[in-house]
């Protein structure tokens, strides 16, 4: 196989052609790309129109209010803004944030800032499968707890959590609820009206849009205060300051949109790929799908290949863009902290690889990858 195949889409997605198509569209003299705060003339006018546009489309994916919908650089500023700037009202009042330790580094590097300042936290454990429960977070919860922050599909295995029953359990106790739904927003259907949660982080970049653009959801209730973690001209109703990036936002529009009308089409061709893959690899032996398969997102499967080194693996497959886990931790050489969150052992952890497929991905290309894996781990256990 000489070449390479992208199966690495939960780490960042190709920009559609359609979004690339609106993208090009706002950079030029030619197109609308003046800055949307100069409202003293037409272009400044045109501009914070198709910021709004834009805003508009991704309100639309999740039945938002465009109100509700505060820009920012990408998931993990959101997470920030989310976590950190919720509960800068409780400092120094011995306030408590549960998540789970299966979370991105996007939110418990935040968790670990504030515990550094005072603040109390606890990392739950998931079940045997990956997955956080409301059982799991009602037993944590405690008269200090002022914020639950869990995501929705985890990026390294694809487990589903149960938010919508976490964030009912939130809701019941007086809790402002966070969702980083970086991985599922486009993928599985979000409806803020009957989840509840308070903020929901999301990502361009994981749905066929740009890198360095994303947004938080902020539920329009009185009492839900977040403190700006960056200071400017008080752009985003002053939650967010610095200048909107006209051509970032209106691709994010147009991958949320386009998320939106392609979702069903997406996830079947999405499963397909991944029965495909599977198939492929057959009878091999020592195999093991970490998470709970039966509440999954297909587009992202976990392994393990016991006895196999999951570097050793890697590069043996030079023509497979896969990875190890998360891009935001490949570089380094300790196992996954969701995996081993899970209870894997050391060495099921570093022997595990993460396959994510995508829009762009073809059934020979998914047939060929998995075949030139079963090779693989025949010719080194040979």
């Amino acid at each position: 196989m000489s070449t390479p195949i992208y199966l690495d889409y939960a780490a960042t997605t190709p920009v559609d052609p359609v979004v690339t198509e609106v993208m090009l569209g706002h950079l030029g003299l030619d197109g609308c790309f003046a800055n949307p705060a100069s409202r003293s003339h037409f272009f400044g006018w045109q501009a914070e129109a198709a910021v709004e546009k834009a805003r508009k489309q991704v309100a639309g994916l999740v039945n938002a209010d465009v109100r509700e919908i505060v820009w920012t650089s990408g998931a993990t500023e959101a997470n920030n803004l989310a976590i950190k700037g919720y509960m800068d009202q409780f400092q120094g009042q011995g306030a408590h944030v549960l998540t789970s330790a299966t979370e991105h580094k996007a939110v418990l590097d935040c968790v670990s800032y504030l515990e550094e300042r005072g603040f109390k936290v606890t990392r739950l454990t998931p079940d045997g499968g990956g997955r956080v429960t409301p059982e799991l977070v009602a037993a944590a919860i405690n008269d200090e707890t002022r914020l639950i922050s869990v995501m929705h599909v985890n990026n390294e295995t694809g487990v589903v959590n149960d938010i919508e029953g976490i964030a009912a359990l939130a809701r019941e106790r007086g809790i402002a609820m966070h969702i980083d739904a970086a991985q599922s927003a486009g993928k599985i259907a979000i409806d803020v009206g009957q989840l509840q949660a308070d903020f929901i982080s999301f990502s361009a970049h994981k749905i066929y849009g740009p890198k360095g653009v994303g947004a938080l959801y902020v539920r329009r209730r009185p009492d839900l205060v977040l403190t700006p973690q960056i200071h400017g001209g008080g752009h985003e109703r002053g939650m967010r300051s610095g200048t909107l990036a006209t051509h970032q936002l209106v691709a994010m529009g147009a991958c949320f949109e386009l998320a939106g009308q392609r979702m069903a089409q997406d996830a079947e061709k999405i499963t397909s790929l991944r029965q495909c893959f599977l198939e492929e690899l057959g009878e091999c032996t020592g195999l093991l799908l970490n998470g709970d398969q039966a509440h999954v997102w297909p587009g992202i499967l976990n392994m393990a290949i016991e006895g196999i080194d999951g570097q050793l693996m890697l590069s043996a497959l030079p023509n497979l863009a896969i990875s190890s886990g998360s891009a935001c931790t490949s570089a380094t050489m300790a196992p996954s902290h969701v995996l081993s969150a899970m209870g894997l052992s050391e060495s099921l952890a570093l022997s595990s690889l993460r396959i994510s497929f995508g829009r762009f991905t073809t059934a020979d290309e998914a047939h060929l990858a998995g075949k030139t894996m079963r090779e693989a781990i025949e010719r080194i256990r040979a």
